[in-house]
């Protein structure tokens, strides 16, 4: 079955043909404000993105580093809603090239139901969907689901992950394989741990889908090194979300986040 470029697997596909690595910026919905955010995500795909996470604002993230969690609480404090995260992606969407995954708590798709949830979503235009807090023992219906939808799931796996469990997550994830890089909450690191090349070699081996390493990647030169340990894709999100929601005022946020994502995708 051929895939659209369009879908999160068919843009890594793209790339690989090209020979080109993955620039996957993340940045949280409502942080400094939604309007900032449909403005960010028309910057961050004029700057090369070739896939956009978008995070749902969440009052008790888990897997979110103090960053992102400072952003969430500033995007829920000034109104943020899924709502209004679904209008942002729809109204975006039709303008920018890079296919939108959406990177959502579990709680979040119950409260809405998750048929309607990925129903709206892919409706709005998001591509894909990760869900970082279902185990992978659950992620059955939510993927049966989200691929009725048209939607495709992308699975976490960690540092710590048995092989035996990392062989099973590889098979089951949808678009790519996201290589957490570190244990813990996201966040920027200044050295990325050397094990990650190990790491990579290792899902190289049980499967054939891209790779794409996140959480704690702050800059071009992790990026860079990243790549060289043979990663197809570079996620990067606190750094980003730091420089577009710490900043004065929203206008420099989005020319500092710019600034960043550009130094990254020519590193990579």
């Amino acid at each position: 079955m051929a895939v659209e470029s369009s879908s999160v697997s068919g843009r890594m596909a793209e790339l690989r043909e090209q020979k080109r690595g993955a620039f996957i910026p993340f940045i949280t919905a409502g942080d400094p404000d939604i309007e900032t955010t449909e403005q960010a995500l028309l910057a961050l795909n004029r700057a090369g993105a070739d896939i956009i996470e978008l995070g749902v604002p969440y009052s008790d993230p888990l897997a979110d580093g103090p960053t992102i969690q400072a952003a969430s609480t500033r995007a829920l404090a000034n109104g943020t809603t899924l709502d209004k995260v679904i209008n942002a992606v729809s109204r975006v969407s039709p303008h920018i090239t890079a296919p939108i995954v959406l990177f959502t708590y579990y709680n979040i798709i119950m409260r809405r139901g998750p048929e309607k949830f990925c129903q709206e979503i892919k409706a709005a235009g998001a591509a894909g969907l990760l869900v970082p807090d279902i185990p992978l023992e659950e992620t059955g219906p939510i993927r049966e689901i989200a691929t009725a939808a048209g939607l495709e799931l992308v699975l976490l796996t960690t540092p710590t992950t048995p092989q035996p469990r990392m062989e099973a997550i590889a098979k089951a994830s949808q678009g790519f394989v996201y290589l957490v890089s570190v244990t813990g909450v996201t966040g920027q690191r200044t050295s990325m741990e050397a094990r990650v090349e190990g790491l990579i070699e290792q899902l190289h081996q049980i499967t054939d889908k891209s790779v794409a390493v996140g959480f704690g990647v702050s800059g071009p030169e992790q990026a860079r090194q990243i790549m060289a340990w043979g990663s197809e894709g570079v996620i990067v999100g606190s750094a980003l979300v730091k420089a577009l929601g710490e900043a004065p005022t929203p206008k420099e946020g989005l020319e500092r986040m710019e600034a960043l994502a550009r130094s990254i995708r020519e590193a990579i």
